[in-house]
């Protein structure tokens, strides 16, 4: 029987308060019983008490509930009254105590069921007394029940002598569960302790459980937010913006879920801050009504404040005395809007969010005032001066100047401090806040100078570009922000050609103040690439550059240029680059450091210099650890990444491609290579090849000028999955815009991915003649250059050519130059372009006839098991099923087929016992990826479906 309807549960009611709910019902259990259970107001302590009861009440127990009401003259005993005149759903005590007769005037709807009520005493004090007995007397009298009193906070003084009365001689069947709104854990042995209004003093025999509801974690706050929106999980940032927000009170993560435009379906588009709930609002709002003038005074600074302030600070920005500040604050901490003091003695308000209601009811006109007080008094109370911040209060107070000179302050900190992202955005803010022409211009040059190993998006080149239109600076900031404009986008912002034309209009001024800019400017478009002008172009800019070079005085500028000009050698494949990298200056340290040495190994690893690409890559990490430049970071990162593909070391490249190419899709070229590698790998190590070619469109689309990697490798991948599927007119188109910028270009050391794969299309398309020219273009493209691989790609082409030239007498010269291929890969340390060269020789074999092909071939197979090439396997094994043969099973740890190899057969043993992928690696001591892969490749084998299924299939 329950006085009361409650409330239906809600999705996640139990988060974070499980194995606390079942400590409160067992002790509960135990009658006589009194449990006391705390927590701030919207930490869910009416849904935890329905749920106790829930658990713990039979259907024929008598259940009351009363609630507390905030009233300036509360009526005694009324929640009593309230909870006892709405108990009609069960028999009354048929024996009551004739004390209980007392109660006719507090319950009238009763009068009916009590006995006859006794003169009175003629003593307030003693009636009152009488009355208190005659409550006990009937509750004692309900029998099995459980009686809620919520919100004791607000009780009245009769309500809290009854339940005094109650504690101290409780009914032998009774459960009291008391609630009351509290920041700490109940300290209620204490008289006016914080959360209840009287001591909890019990006998010794009474069950006294006392529990506080803390608010969640972040990681509870998602798991709620989850199961409101009805999903598995919700992204670990989100969940801890939503706990910012809402402070982990699970009323109020309910009510921004429910109001939250999309909230219903998933947190990836509930982006920015929530709307501000109406309740969460009004809740605010009513305890604002509640303090003296003095106390919204120092709340309304608080919220203006925005961050956790000192008394001193709250002083200032209030405008009142400290005594009345402290009284002040004292009233808002018990109304609980606002928390403190922390550690460092601030105080500030609970979650984001009731700062946001508390903003928003200062008045409109007050907020400059008390922005402007924020900002003076942030000046005078605060150490570091927070410039940022001060610069934001300014802004509000309608000192647009003064916000800018603050920004502009905060951002030379930052640059100081090597934090080009924070420089970045500060100087960009305080471009928007229209600083004068003068500022504005010194702004800029600053912002320009930050913002290349920034990652800065978009509006940094906007804001550039406008200054640049006002014509009102000087030809050495102009001609040096034009620069660095040009090289903003094209290193970030996927504006190749446009890039090169603004770095090439920058010259002339650059000429005029600074011979050493304009060498700089100079070798800057020196730079090659495939969507660039012509490699000759790009000497005649360099020699410009190395002729300007003798009269370069300042030491950082001829730094750059002989950097600039490593790197373009080095790009072009000239065999002068390795003189010129010995040229580099040992001053050349830090973030201008980790830049050339990063282009220098993606160019020595696109040329086939695999030791070089190691020593360069080493010395770019070893500067980008020490210097924090987002920027670099991700050039080094992906750099690191196209370099691994390359020599094959596959395991566990595609995860950290893929956090890769999520992390860096702000800098066109970087997120162009990690697609690209993203897309190969899922050919190769997967056959997703429809997924594959999705992920390689992208990186094309992507890309923005490109050095010799993308455009060139995502062609030929493409290509072979034509080849693969018997369509080599298709494979040949889809080379066709490479090659097109390959001979606009003339960059052919840059071809070495691509030629083969084009050549082999074109022979099997029955354009052989075609395929000959190509082989010559490269050859031709290649004469003079430093370039291995290339020259490795040529020897590949020229066996394929002869292969497809038919039968000779004596030994044959393609399996000759297919073994000096298939040798000048593997010294490059290229497994999969010899594993190519091996899997085309014993094609070429077995077409002909001749002896070998066959074992050739499973060489092949065996070379690409190596490098978990399972997409290249497969396609082995279907060739030499349509050539009549069948996989040979060979010993050793290569060439298993589709029988388990002996470490596949022991993951999957332990995987059959139940044992994890990570405790699987712990017991064979291998890595975690290499057991998935193990794993993977047994289910595939064994052809099943779950771990379940394989322990049948082993015979274990």
């Amino acid at each position: 029987m329950n006085a009361e309807p409650s409330p239906p549960s809600a999705p996640g009611l139990l988060t974070g308060r499980a194995a606390l709910l079942a400590d409160v019902c067992s002790e509960l259990d135990r009658r006589p019983a009194v449990a006391v259970i705390t927590g701030e107001a919207g930490a869910g302590k009416s849904r935890f008490v329905h749920e106790l009861l829930r658990r713990t009440t039979s259907p024929d127990a008598v259940t009351l509930v009363a609630r507390c009401q905030e009233a300036d003259t509360p009526f005694p005993f009324a929640p009593l009254v309230e909870a006892l005149n709405r108990f009609r759903s069960g028999p009354l005590p048929a024996d009551l105590p004739p004390v209980t007769g007392l109660l006719h005037a507090l319950l009238p709807d009763l009068a009916d069921h009590l006995p006859p009520a006794p003169p009175p005493l003629g003593d307030p004090g003693a009636e009152h007394r009488r009355v208190l007995r005659a409550l006990h007397a009937y509750t004692a009298a309900l029998g099995d029940a459980v009686l809620v009193v919520e919100d004791l906070q607000w009780a009245d003084a009769s309500t809290c002598a009854f339940l005094r009365t109650v504690v101290a001689d409780p009914p032998p069947r009774l459960g009291l569960v008391l609630t009351a709104r509290s920041r700490t854990a109940p300290h209620t042995d204490a008289e006016a302790s914080d959360g209840l209004p009287f001591p909890l003093r019990t006998p010794t025999h009474v069950t006294v459980v006392e529990r506080h509801l803390a608010p969640l974690s972040a990681a509870e706050t998602g798991a709620l937010a989850a199961g409101l929106l009805g999903v598995q999980a919700v992204p670990e940032e989100f969940a801890d913006r939503l706990h910012r927000w809402t402070g982990g009170l699970p009323y109020v993560v309910e009510e921004v879920m429910r109001g939250w435009p999309g909230s219903t379906e998933c947190p990836d588009g509930m982006v920015g801050e929530p709307p501000l709930p109406a309740s969460v609002r009004r809740v605010v709002v009513e305890r604002l009504r509640g303090l003296p003038p003095a106390a919204r005074q120092v709340v309304a600074a608080a919220a203006v404040l925005g961050e956790p302030a000192p008394v001193e600070l709250l002083r200032s920005v209030a405008g009142v005395g400290e005594p009345e500040t402290r009284r002040a604050l004292a009233a808002a901490l018990r109304e609980g809007v606002l928390h403190g003091p922390s550690r460092d003695g601030g105080y500030a308000f609970p979650y984001g969010l009731a700062r946001r209601a508390a903003y928003e009811a200062v008045a409109e006109p007050e907020r400059p005032v008390l922005h402007l007080r924020a900002a003076r008094s942030l000046a005078r109370h605060t150490s570091p001066f927070p410039l940022a911040g001060v610069a934001g209060h300014y802004r509000r107070a309608g000192r647009p100047a003064q916000a800018a000179r603050c920004l502009e302050a905060a951002a030379d900190r930052a640059a100081g401090h090597g934090d080009a992202g924070a420089a970045a955005a500060h100087y960009l803010g305080a471009l928007r806040n229209g600083p004068s022409p003068v500022a504005r211009d010194r702004v800029a040059l600053k912002l320009a100078r930050v913002a290349l190993n920034a990652r800065p998006g978009p509006q940094v080149p906007a804001a550039l570009r406008q200054v640049l239109d006002q014509h009102s600076l000087r030809p050495g900031p102009s001609g040096e922000i034009r620069l660095l404009l040009g090289l903003l986008l094209r290193n970030q912002s996927g504006s190749g050609l446009e890039a090169l034309e603004e770095i090439a209009r920058a010259v002339p001024d650059l000429l005029v103040v600074s011979t050493g800019q304009a060498a700089r400017a100079l070798a800057i478009t020196a730079i090659p690439s495939l969507k660039g002008w012509p490699v000759g172009e790009h000497r005649r800019l360099l020699a410009e550059a190395e002729r300007l070079l003798p009269g370069v005085e300042e030491e950082d500028l001829r730094s750059a240029v002989l950097a600039n000009r490593a790197t373009a050698l080095a790009l072009m494949g000239d065999p002068s680059a390795w003189e010129a990298v010995a040229d580099l200056p040992d001053t050349l340290t830090g973030e201008a450091a980790a830049r050339v040495y990063a282009n220098l190994a993606g160019a020595a690893n696109s040329l086939g210099h695999p030791e070089r690409a190691r020593a360069f890559q080493a010395r770019a990490w070893q500067e980008v650890r020490t210097h924090h430049a987002p920027y670099l970071e991700a050039f080094v990162e992906t750099t690191d990444v196209v370099v691994a593909f390359t020599r094959g070391r596959w395991e566990g490249l595609l995860g950290r491609a893929e956090r890769a190419e999520t992390q860096y899709q702000d800098v066109p070229d970087f997120h162009a290579e990690a697609l690209l590698v993203c897309g190969l790998l899922r050919l190769h190590t997967k056959g997703q090849t429809d997924v594959a070619r999705r992920l390689l469109e992208r990186a094309v689309r992507t890309t923005a000028l490109d050095t010799g990697v993308v455009l060139t490798a995502a062609a030929a991948a493409v290509a072979r999955v034509h080849l693969a599927a018997g369509r080599p007119s298709q494979a040949v188109q889809a080379v066709e815009e490479a090659l097109r910028h390959v001979r606009r270009t003339g960059a052919w050391v840059w071809a070495t991915a691509l030629v083969p794969p084009a050549v082999e299309a074109l022979i099997r398309d029955g354009r052989p003649g075609e395929a000959h020219h190509l082989v010559t273009e490269l050859a031709a493209g290649i004469t003079d250059r430093d370039a291995p691989a290339a020259r490795a790609a040529l020897l590949t082409c020229r066996a394929l050519l002869t292969a497809a030239d038919g039968p000779q007498s004596g030994p044959a010269p393609s399996d000759v130059l297919y073994a000096s291929a298939a040798d000048a890969w593997t010294r490059l340390e290229r497994p999969y372009e010899a594993a190519y060269v091996t899997e085309a020789r014993g094609l070429h074999l077995l077409a002909s006839g001749e002896p070998g092909g066959r074992t050739v071939l499973h060489e092949a197979i065996a070379a690409y098991q190596d490098i978990d090439a399972v997409w290249d396997v497969l396609r082995c094994q279907r060739e030499l099923r349509e050539h009549g043969q069948t996989t040979v099973r060979r010993p050793g740890a290569l060439g298993y087929g589709d029988h388990l190899s002996p470490r596949e057969r022991a993951v999957a043993h332990l995987a059959s016992l139940g044992l994890s992928n990570r405790e699987i690696a712990r017991e064979l001591v291998l890595s975690h990826r290499t057991v998935e892969h193990h794993v993977a490749r047994a289910l595939r084998k064994l052809g099943v479906s779950s771990r379940t299924e394989i322990g049948s299939h082993l015979g274990t």
